[in-house]
Protein backbone atom coordinates (compact mmCIF):
# COMPACT_ATOMS: atom_id res chain seq x y z
CA UNK A 1 0.00 0.00 0.00
CA UNK A 2 2.62 2.50 0.61
CA UNK A 3 4.54 1.97 -2.27
CA UNK A 4 1.29 2.18 -4.37
CA UNK A 5 0.68 5.70 -2.69
CA UNK A 6 4.28 6.78 -3.23
CA UNK A 7 4.19 5.90 -6.84
CA UNK A 8 0.83 7.78 -7.43
CA UNK A 9 2.60 10.68 -5.72
CA UNK A 10 5.75 10.66 -8.05
CA UNK A 11 3.40 10.25 -11.18
CA UNK A 12 0.97 13.43 -9.94
CA UNK A 13 4.46 15.62 -9.39
CA UNK A 14 5.25 14.56 -12.81
CA UNK A 15 1.53 15.60 -14.07
CA UNK A 16 2.09 18.94 -12.18
CA UNK A 17 5.65 20.16 -12.43
CA UNK A 18 6.70 18.80 -15.84
CA UNK A 19 3.41 19.77 -17.49
CA UNK A 20 3.13 16.15 -19.48
CA UNK A 21 0.74 15.38 -21.86
CA UNK A 22 -3.18 15.98 -20.39
CA UNK A 23 -5.02 15.57 -22.65
CA UNK A 24 -7.28 12.55 -21.94
CA UNK A 25 -6.21 9.46 -23.89
CA UNK A 26 -8.31 7.18 -26.19
CA UNK A 27 -7.26 4.04 -28.10
CA UNK A 28 -10.23 4.33 -30.06
CA UNK A 29 -10.18 8.09 -31.66
CA UNK A 30 -10.34 6.40 -35.21
CA UNK A 31 -13.67 5.55 -34.95
CA UNK A 32 -15.04 8.88 -33.84
CA UNK A 33 -12.71 11.92 -34.27
CA UNK A 34 -14.77 14.54 -32.89
CA UNK A 35 -12.52 14.12 -29.66
CA UNK A 36 -9.76 15.47 -31.12
CA UNK A 37 -11.05 17.22 -33.95
CA UNK A 38 -13.94 19.72 -34.15
CA UNK A 39 -13.95 19.96 -37.98
CA UNK A 40 -15.58 15.79 -37.87
CA UNK A 41 -18.26 17.18 -36.53
CA UNK A 42 -21.15 16.23 -38.86
CA UNK A 43 -19.19 13.56 -40.94
CA UNK A 44 -21.01 10.57 -40.53
CA UNK A 45 -23.62 12.82 -41.94
CA UNK A 46 -26.42 11.38 -39.51
CA UNK A 47 -27.17 11.96 -36.16
CA UNK A 48 -24.63 9.97 -34.76
CA UNK A 49 -24.41 9.13 -30.81
CA UNK A 50 -20.92 7.83 -29.15
CA UNK A 51 -19.72 7.49 -25.89
CA UNK A 52 -16.48 5.97 -24.54
CA UNK A 53 -15.03 4.61 -21.14
CA UNK A 54 -11.47 3.97 -20.55
CA UNK A 55 -9.95 2.62 -17.30
CA UNK A 56 -6.03 2.58 -17.19
CA UNK A 57 -3.68 0.57 -15.20
CA UNK A 58 -6.23 -1.23 -13.93
CA UNK A 59 -5.96 -3.27 -11.03
CA UNK A 60 -2.57 -1.47 -9.52
CA UNK A 61 -2.70 2.39 -7.95
CA UNK A 62 -5.58 3.79 -6.12
CA UNK A 63 -6.22 6.51 -8.14
CA UNK A 64 -5.34 4.81 -11.88
CA UNK A 65 -6.52 7.06 -14.48
CA UNK A 66 -10.52 6.72 -15.25
CA UNK A 67 -12.10 8.69 -18.20
CA UNK A 68 -15.75 8.94 -19.55
CA UNK A 69 -16.95 10.75 -22.67
CA UNK A 70 -19.67 11.45 -24.73
CA UNK A 71 -20.39 12.41 -27.79
CA UNK A 72 -23.58 13.54 -30.20
CA UNK A 73 -23.33 14.63 -33.92
CA UNK A 74 -25.13 15.68 -36.85
CA UNK A 75 -25.39 17.62 -40.21
CA UNK A 76 -27.44 21.03 -40.65
CA UNK A 77 -27.86 23.06 -44.41
CA UNK A 78 -28.00 20.33 -46.36
CA UNK A 79 -24.99 18.84 -45.26
CA UNK A 80 -22.84 22.30 -45.58
CA UNK A 81 -22.49 22.39 -41.34
CA UNK A 82 -21.69 19.79 -39.23
CA UNK A 83 -22.38 20.78 -35.39
CA UNK A 84 -21.63 18.20 -32.42
CA UNK A 85 -21.22 18.49 -28.48
CA UNK A 86 -18.74 16.75 -26.95
CA UNK A 87 -18.26 15.79 -22.86
CA UNK A 88 -15.72 14.72 -21.12
CA UNK A 89 -15.00 13.51 -17.71
CA UNK A 90 -11.17 12.40 -16.44
CA UNK A 91 -10.22 12.08 -13.19
CA UNK A 92 -6.62 10.72 -12.26
CA UNK A 93 -5.55 10.62 -8.67
CA UNK A 94 -5.89 14.24 -7.00
CA UNK A 95 -6.88 15.54 -10.03
CA UNK A 96 -10.38 16.03 -12.12
CA UNK A 97 -11.88 17.43 -15.28
CA UNK A 98 -15.27 17.79 -16.66
CA UNK A 99 -15.18 19.50 -19.79
CA UNK A 100 -18.41 20.30 -22.17
CA UNK A 101 -17.78 21.78 -25.80
CA UNK A 102 -19.95 23.10 -28.41
CA UNK A 103 -18.40 21.93 -31.78
CA UNK A 104 -19.18 23.32 -35.59
CA UNK A 105 -17.53 22.51 -38.74
CA UNK A 106 -18.21 24.22 -42.23
CA UNK A 107 -18.20 21.28 -44.66
CA UNK A 108 -16.94 22.43 -47.97
CA UNK A 109 -17.75 19.80 -51.18
CA UNK A 110 -14.90 19.59 -53.03
CA UNK A 111 -15.46 16.26 -55.17
CA UNK A 112 -18.00 14.06 -55.89
CA UNK A 113 -17.62 12.26 -52.48
CA UNK A 114 -14.98 14.44 -50.99
CA UNK A 115 -15.23 17.18 -48.35
CA UNK A 116 -13.21 19.96 -46.41
CA UNK A 117 -14.39 20.92 -43.28
CA UNK A 118 -13.01 23.79 -40.70
CA UNK A 119 -13.97 23.54 -37.26
CA UNK A 120 -14.49 25.53 -34.06
CA UNK A 121 -14.92 23.95 -30.71
CA UNK A 122 -15.95 26.49 -27.69
CA UNK A 123 -16.39 24.81 -24.10
CA UNK A 124 -15.81 25.40 -20.31
CA UNK A 125 -14.44 22.89 -18.14
CA UNK A 126 -13.78 22.67 -14.66
CA UNK A 127 -10.67 21.73 -13.53
CA UNK A 128 -9.73 20.39 -9.80
CA UNK A 129 -7.46 19.08 -7.41
CA UNK A 130 -8.25 17.37 -4.29
CA UNK A 131 -5.70 18.30 -1.34
CA UNK A 132 -7.01 15.83 0.97
CA UNK A 133 -5.84 12.89 -1.72
CA UNK A 134 -2.45 14.40 -1.61
CA UNK A 135 0.14 13.45 1.48
CA UNK A 136 3.20 15.20 2.45
CA UNK A 137 6.31 14.52 3.93
CA UNK A 138 6.14 17.68 6.10
CA UNK A 139 3.32 17.80 8.09
CA UNK A 140 1.66 21.72 7.44
CA UNK A 141 3.22 21.68 4.57
CA UNK A 142 2.00 25.03 2.87
CA UNK A 143 2.64 23.90 -0.86
CA UNK A 144 0.00 21.01 -0.35
CA UNK A 145 -3.46 22.11 0.02
CA UNK A 146 -5.47 20.61 2.55
CA UNK A 147 -8.74 21.08 0.82
CA UNK A 148 -10.71 20.63 -3.15
CA UNK A 149 -9.51 23.02 -5.38
CA UNK A 150 -11.47 23.89 -8.39
CA UNK A 151 -11.95 26.45 -11.00
CA UNK A 152 -13.84 26.72 -14.22
CA UNK A 153 -12.26 28.58 -17.15
CA UNK A 154 -13.14 28.69 -20.88
CA UNK A 155 -11.55 26.54 -23.85
CA UNK A 156 -11.00 27.00 -27.81
CA UNK A 157 -10.45 24.14 -29.91
CA UNK A 158 -9.76 24.26 -33.88
CA UNK A 159 -9.28 22.28 -36.92
CA UNK A 160 -9.36 20.89 -40.18
CA UNK A 161 -10.47 17.70 -41.72
CA UNK A 162 -10.37 15.93 -45.49
CA UNK A 163 -11.95 13.50 -46.12
CA UNK A 164 -12.95 10.97 -49.03
CA UNK A 165 -14.38 7.37 -49.24
CA UNK A 166 -10.81 6.42 -49.41
CA UNK A 167 -8.66 8.57 -47.69
CA UNK A 168 -8.72 11.29 -44.84
CA UNK A 169 -6.26 14.11 -43.40
CA UNK A 170 -6.79 16.55 -40.13
CA UNK A 171 -4.71 18.49 -38.20
CA UNK A 172 -6.33 20.04 -34.73
CA UNK A 173 -5.50 21.95 -31.75
CA UNK A 174 -6.98 22.59 -28.28
CA UNK A 175 -6.48 24.04 -24.97
CA UNK A 176 -5.52 27.08 -26.90
CA UNK A 177 -6.41 29.42 -24.22
CA UNK A 178 -5.49 27.69 -20.84
CA UNK A 179 -2.02 29.26 -20.23
CA UNK A 180 -3.01 32.71 -20.49
CA UNK A 181 -6.18 32.63 -17.74
CA UNK A 182 -5.79 34.09 -14.26
CA UNK A 183 -5.73 31.07 -12.35
CA UNK A 184 -1.93 29.97 -13.84
CA UNK A 185 -1.04 33.20 -12.15
CA UNK A 186 -1.92 32.27 -8.46
CA UNK A 187 0.67 30.35 -6.81
CA UNK A 188 -1.74 29.79 -4.16
CA UNK A 189 -3.47 27.54 -7.12
CA UNK A 190 -1.59 24.11 -7.65
CA UNK A 191 -3.83 23.02 -10.55
CA UNK A 192 -1.49 22.31 -13.65
CA UNK A 193 -1.66 24.88 -16.36
CA UNK A 194 -2.90 23.16 -19.35
CA UNK A 195 -1.33 23.32 -22.62
CA UNK A 196 -2.11 23.67 -25.88
CA UNK A 197 -2.15 19.65 -27.65
CA UNK A 198 -1.76 19.50 -31.73
CA UNK A 199 -2.78 16.69 -33.86
CA UNK A 200 -2.13 15.38 -37.21
CA UNK A 201 -4.12 12.37 -38.31
CA UNK A 202 -4.18 10.50 -41.60
CA UNK A 203 -5.66 7.32 -43.18
CA UNK A 204 -6.75 5.31 -46.02
CA UNK A 205 -9.07 2.63 -46.91
CA UNK A 206 -7.71 -0.46 -48.96
CA UNK A 207 -10.19 -2.75 -50.75
CA UNK A 208 -8.32 -6.12 -50.54
CA UNK A 209 -11.58 -8.40 -51.71
CA UNK A 210 -15.13 -7.13 -51.81
CA UNK A 211 -15.51 -8.73 -48.26
CA UNK A 212 -12.34 -7.52 -46.64
CA UNK A 213 -10.91 -3.72 -46.59
CA UNK A 214 -8.20 -2.79 -44.97
CA UNK A 215 -7.40 0.53 -42.81
CA UNK A 216 -3.90 1.67 -42.28
CA UNK A 217 -3.63 5.13 -40.41
CA UNK A 218 -1.58 6.76 -38.11
CA UNK A 219 -1.90 10.11 -35.39
CA UNK A 220 0.77 12.76 -33.99
CA UNK A 221 0.30 14.18 -31.09
CA UNK A 222 2.21 16.64 -29.40
CA UNK A 223 2.47 19.58 -26.61
CA UNK A 224 4.86 22.09 -26.25
CA UNK A 225 6.59 20.85 -22.64
CA UNK A 226 5.86 17.05 -23.16
CA UNK A 227 7.17 14.58 -25.14
CA UNK A 228 5.60 13.37 -28.85
CA UNK A 229 3.90 10.25 -29.14
CA UNK A 230 3.08 8.38 -32.44
CA UNK A 231 0.26 6.11 -32.82
CA UNK A 232 0.41 3.66 -35.80
CA UNK A 233 -3.01 1.88 -36.86
CA UNK A 234 -3.85 -1.34 -38.91
CA UNK A 235 -7.43 -2.40 -38.83
CA UNK A 236 -9.55 -4.62 -40.92
CA UNK A 237 -13.06 -4.72 -41.58
CA UNK A 238 -15.23 -8.13 -42.53
CA UNK A 239 -18.00 -8.12 -44.27
CA UNK A 240 -18.82 -4.55 -43.27
CA UNK A 241 -19.57 -5.90 -39.90
CA UNK A 242 -16.63 -6.37 -37.73
CA UNK A 243 -13.01 -3.89 -37.40
CA UNK A 244 -9.93 -6.17 -35.58
CA UNK A 245 -6.70 -3.93 -35.31
CA UNK A 246 -3.64 -3.17 -33.72
CA UNK A 247 -2.50 0.07 -32.25
CA UNK A 248 1.67 0.86 -31.63
CA UNK A 249 2.44 3.75 -29.42
CA UNK A 250 5.52 5.67 -28.99
CA UNK A 251 7.26 8.70 -27.58
CA UNK A 252 9.22 10.30 -30.95
CA UNK A 253 11.82 12.86 -30.66
CA UNK A 254 10.70 15.27 -33.44
CA UNK A 255 11.11 18.33 -31.99
CA UNK A 256 14.24 19.66 -29.27
CA UNK A 257 12.52 20.70 -25.85
CA UNK A 258 14.96 21.77 -23.32
CA UNK A 259 12.93 20.73 -20.58
CA UNK A 260 12.84 16.74 -21.02
CA UNK A 261 15.39 14.85 -19.45
CA UNK A 262 17.86 12.76 -21.50
CA UNK A 263 17.22 9.17 -22.53
CA UNK A 264 13.25 8.99 -21.75
CA UNK A 265 12.10 5.18 -22.79
CA UNK A 266 9.86 5.93 -26.05
CA UNK A 267 8.07 2.60 -26.50
CA UNK A 268 4.78 3.12 -24.77
CA UNK A 269 2.16 0.30 -25.65
CA UNK A 270 0.48 -1.89 -28.00
CA UNK A 271 -3.14 -2.05 -28.34
CA UNK A 272 -5.63 -4.57 -29.55
CA UNK A 273 -8.62 -3.52 -30.36
CA UNK A 274 -11.79 -4.77 -31.98
CA UNK A 275 -15.47 -3.12 -32.78
CA UNK A 276 -18.66 -5.03 -34.38
CA UNK A 277 -21.81 -3.94 -35.45
CA UNK A 278 -24.70 -5.49 -33.53
CA UNK A 279 -27.28 -4.09 -35.30
CA UNK A 280 -27.59 -1.79 -38.43
CA UNK A 281 -27.60 0.98 -36.02
CA UNK A 282 -25.78 -0.43 -33.16
CA UNK A 283 -21.65 -0.63 -32.59
CA UNK A 284 -19.79 -1.50 -29.60
CA UNK A 285 -15.84 -1.88 -29.21
CA UNK A 286 -13.41 -2.62 -27.11
CA UNK A 287 -9.69 -1.92 -26.67
CA UNK A 288 -7.07 -3.09 -24.37
CA UNK A 289 -3.73 -1.52 -24.28
CA UNK A 290 -0.12 -3.65 -22.82
CA UNK A 291 2.14 -0.98 -21.70
CA UNK A 292 5.89 -1.29 -22.25
CA UNK A 293 7.18 0.69 -19.80
CA UNK A 294 8.32 -0.19 -16.61
CA UNK A 295 5.03 0.99 -14.86
CA UNK A 296 3.50 -2.41 -16.28
CA UNK A 297 4.39 -4.09 -13.11
CA UNK A 298 2.40 -2.77 -11.03
CA UNK A 299 -1.08 -2.80 -13.35
CA UNK A 300 -2.85 -5.20 -15.09
CA UNK A 301 -3.09 -3.26 -18.47
CA UNK A 302 -5.57 -0.37 -19.97
CA UNK A 303 -9.38 -1.72 -20.85
CA UNK A 304 -11.74 0.73 -23.13
CA UNK A 305 -15.41 0.12 -24.06
CA UNK A 306 -16.82 2.09 -26.89
CA UNK A 307 -20.52 2.59 -27.90
CA UNK A 308 -21.96 4.33 -31.00
CA UNK A 309 -25.58 4.62 -32.05
CA UNK A 310 -26.49 5.69 -35.43
CA UNK A 311 -30.12 7.40 -36.44
CA UNK A 312 -30.48 6.45 -39.34
CA UNK A 313 -29.61 2.38 -40.79
CA UNK A 314 -26.13 0.92 -41.51
CA UNK A 315 -27.42 -0.47 -44.55
CA UNK A 316 -28.53 3.27 -45.59
CA UNK A 317 -25.56 5.11 -44.86
CA UNK A 318 -23.39 2.50 -46.67
CA UNK A 319 -24.82 3.57 -49.70
CA UNK A 320 -21.65 6.35 -49.14
CA UNK A 321 -19.76 4.38 -46.71
CA UNK A 322 -18.50 6.49 -43.42
CA UNK A 323 -15.36 4.74 -42.58
CA UNK A 324 -13.40 7.68 -40.87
Amino acid sequence: MILKRLLLLFFLFLAMNAHAQQDAQFSQYMFNGIYINPAYAGYKEQLNMHSFYRSQWTGGLEGHPETFSFALDAIANNGNVGLAFTLLKDKLGAESTLAAYANYAYRLKVGDVSRLAFGLGIGIAQYGLDGTMLESYSPNDPSVPNMMQSVIVPDIRAGIYYSSDRFYAGASADNLIGKYLNYTKDPSILIPTKMPHFYLTAGGLIPVSKQVLLKPSFMLKNESHGPANLDINTFVLFNERLWLGMSYRTGIGVWNKQNLQDNLSTTDALVGLAEIYVTDRLRIGYAYDFSFTKFKDYNYGTHEISMGYSFIPKKIRMLNPRYF
